[in-house]
């Protein structure tokens, strides 16, 4: 399976690109699109597209990129319990601003996250992009984070990290991944606006 997965479907600007690269690309797309209309079908979707996503970003040398797919999955089946029974008196959660107290703490977990990643492919594995590798997974944590709680300004770190990856991919010559987040990116303003409208006032 993992071999017909790595195998070429299509080329994209001359490049070979996987089957694992195009299924990827379609179930990101369906799956950010049931993100942006809060549509709880979005994390089953979302685990199967972080599990395509793994092979393409082991098979590239992203290893930080390939690993948070696990963690991905574990915040798929998270963010699904969440949104289904993580509100008050285990009810369905509402979308609300980050509070001050969470902002806090979404920096400093950034910090240390981009850090000790950055030491870790640096020091011990052969990414060629360890810094840009580093900051884009730790963002891509903390945004995801974010949506299993439905903070709106989730869909602002999503942006920072599209901005970083789509030139990354671009330079490791997945361009159909690339063109996905082109795409991913234009969906976060949609899922930013969608998401303002219906937030609920909570204190700083």
């Amino acid at each position: 399976m993992i071999d017909w997965l790595n195998s070429p479907a299509v080329a994209t600007f001359g490049v070979p690109t996987s089957w694992a690269e195009v299924l990827g690309f379609l179930t990101g797309l369906v799956n950010v699109g049931l993100l942006v209309r809060r549509h709880i079908l979005n994390w089953p979707l979302g685990i199967l597209n972080v599990l395509l996503l793994m092979v393409v970003f082991w098979s590239v040398g992203l290893y930080a990129d390939a690993g948070l797919q696990i963690v991905y999955v574990i915040l798929g089946f998270y963010g699904w319990w969440a949104w289904l029974y993580g509100g008050a008196d285990r009810t369905r959660l509402v979308v609300r601003g980050t509070t001050r107290a969470e902002w806090l703490g979404l920096a400093l977990a950034g910090v240390v996250l981009t850090g000790g990643l950055w030491l870790f492919l640096d020091r011990l594995t052969g990414s060629t992009v360890p810094l840009a590798d580093a900051l884009t997974t730790a963002l891509s944590l903390l945004a995801t984070y974010g949506q299993t709680r439905k903070l709106v300004e989730s869909w602002w770190i999503w942006i920072a990290a599209d901005l970083i990856y789509i030139p990354l991919y671009g330079y490791k010559g997945l361009w159909l991944t690339a063109i996905l987040y082109v795409a991913f990116l234009i969906l976060c303003v949609l899922g930013l606006r969608s998401w303002r409208s219906a937030s609920v006032r909570v204190p700083a």
